[in-house]
């Protein structure tokens, strides 16, 4: 049996609230310090109310993880996942529990993590290396890589103090990525890249994986998490909700109500609606049966929705309207075939199935409308209504294949291809022979 990259064992983190952090500051500062709170210093002294200042970041957290795997650490904010990484990467110490880690590790917290600011680029790669472990001649090995792949070569001989925010973090993950380690932890900071610094981070750490690091990544875009990870781990007050395959423990983040709405209900009095009809709830499912937050691309997906009708008599069409998560509307779903005649008043419910693999990955939002189309009339529209995640496992079946990388489009759909081997014979000898016909053709 191999042993663990990481063991964590009853591990906690608690933080004083109201402390200050011990410093050799000026008597000045010490003076104005004690002005400004003269009762908090004499509290501290006396040792009370210790116990209601202090604040549990992380309690009682257990888990293993295995050489090589590749783990999403999700939740919400304050959760406790960016105290958690700054445990495992040793920037801070725990107040219970025991850590055990088996390799090197390089992690990439925050902008800057790890650099000197009166250093150069070039000297802080070589710091990099020296803090990781690595002999000069590794670091020689791979320098070219990494100044390639940030991006700042004319900038390499600068104090990194003077560089951007962008170039700050494209030298730092270059560094944290090339440099080999055994354990990459990576904190949502890529969130401060453009959108194809990141694409370009996934594409690394993705090679990273497959390589057999082991990876910790922390994230809130679903689609990259469970692009790159095997298993998840939510973290929610400061502990382990749930640990598992990393679709299900995506579906549990997003079932919470306070991310993706996948169901949603009204009451009648705030119903969007008129004296027609009036909406009543949704839903996204799959063909189980079950709400679906997140959805497998080569699953159909099923989209409903009840509504009240008030008034007999009237042609009614339910409509659905889908949004990707950059506002681009992927399509519409006009349900004018089972809508010919006019409608009792009553309660209704329509559905709509969108086949496997025709979605993209990504988040979706729909919109959600009843309409007349003669003359044309909303009589509800409630935009953004519901939203779901689509994600592709890469385990085969889709459109994407064994290919890793960006994969743009609003639709993807699985089409038939026939490839068949051509002969040089036969293919040059085609289209003369064609020419030929015509040519005989003509002169008859």
């Amino acid at each position: 049996m191999s042993v663990p990259a990481i063991r964590v064992t009853g591990l906690g983190k608690r933080y004083q609230l109201g402390a200050r952090q011990t410093s050799y500051g000026s008597l000045r500062e010490s003076l104005t310090g004690l002005l400004r709170s003269p009762w908090r210093r004499f509290r501290s002294l006396a040792g009370q109310g210790a116990a209601a200042e202090s604040f549990w970041a992380l309690r009682d957290v257990n888990f293993e993880i295995a050489p090589g795997e590749v783990v999403g650490i999700i939740g919400r904010n304050g959760a406790g996942k960016s105290t958690l990484l700054k445990v495992l990467s040793r920037i801070t110490d725990p107040t219970t529990g025991r850590l055990e880690i088996a390799g090197r590790v390089a992690s990439l917290l925050e902008v800057g993590t790890g650099f000197h600011p009166e250093l150069t680029g070039r000297e802080n790669i070589h710091l990099n290396g020296a803090i990781l472990g690595m002999r000069r001649s590794e670091i020689r090995t791979r320098f070219e890589q990494i100044v390639e792949f940030s991006e700042v070569g004319s900038f390499l001989d600068t104090p990194v103090k003077r560089y951007s925010s962008g170039m700050y973090m494209r030298l730092a993950f270059a560094v944290a990525a090339h440099l080999d380690p055994e354990i990459l932890i990576v904190d949502e900071v890529l969130a401060v890249g453009d959108a194809t610094f990141q694409k370009k981070c996934l594409g690394r750490m993705g090679e990273v994986a497959r390589g057999g690091r082991t990876v910790l990544f922390v994230s809130h875009n679903m689609h990259s998490v469970t692009r790159l990870c095997t298993r998840g781990i939510l973290m929610s007050q400061g502990t382990v909700a749930a640990s598992g395959p990393i679709h299900g423990i995506v579906q549990q983040y997003l079932s919470d109500g306070t991310h993706c709405p996948a169901q949603r209900s009204w009451t009648p009095g705030n119903a969007p609606g008129d004296a027609i009809a009036r909406l009543c709830s949704a839903r996204v499912f799959q063909k189980e049966g079950q709400t679906a937050p997140t959805v497998d691309i080569r699953e159909p997906i099923g989209v409903e929705m009840t509504y009240d009708v008030l008034q007999s008599g009237r042609v009614l069409v339910p409509n659905f309207h889908f949004h990707n998560s950059d506002g681009v509307c992927a399509f519409v779903l006009l349900g004018w075939q089972h809508s010919q005649a006019p409608l009792a008043a009553g309660r209704y419910r329509s559905v709509a199935w969108i086949p496997g693999n025709t979605l993209a990955e990504g988040t979706l939002s729909v919109g959600l409308s009843l309409t007349t189309l003669s003359p044309v009339t909303a009589h509800f529209w409630a935009p953004d209504s519901l939203a779901f995640e689509v994600v592709d496992t890469l385990d085969g079946g889709s459109a994407r294949g064994p290919y890793g990388g960006d994969f743009p489009g609003v639709v993807r759909p699985v089409c038939e291809w026939q490839t068949q081997r051509i002969a040089p014979e036969d293919s040059s000898s085609l289209e003369p022979s064609h020419s030929a016909e015509i040519c005989h053709s003509v002169a008859a």
